[in-house]
């Protein structure tokens, strides 16, 4: 999950090179959602094992409430720090 600062807007994706994606958000590279709100801090991610598992997370992770997204990032990143050069 992306945010745009603590406790601001949220953006779930996937992507199979989170370095690369993670650099195309910070430089803006397309317009779209994540630009316009300015979502480039990496605040959650998780790693799983083939494609369709990353759909499947993804759609349920779109699917809960803001709450329970903010919970799940609080739970492992609870000073939203952006996680962006760490991995």
């Amino acid at each position: 999950m992306k945010a745009s600062k603590k406790n601001g807007t949220v953006y779930v994706g996937m992507t199979d090179d989170i370095k690369v994606r993670n650099l195309e958000h910070k430089l803006k590279k397309y317009e779209g959602f994540t630009a316009r709100h300015g979502v480039d801090n990496l605040v959650y991610y998780t790693q799983v094992p083939d494609f369709d598992s990353a759909i499947s997370l993804e759609k349920k992770l779109k699917g809960i409430t803001r709450k329970k997204k903010i919970s799940i990032i609080e739970e492992n990143n609870p000073e939203w720090s952006d996680l962006t050069y760490s991995i």
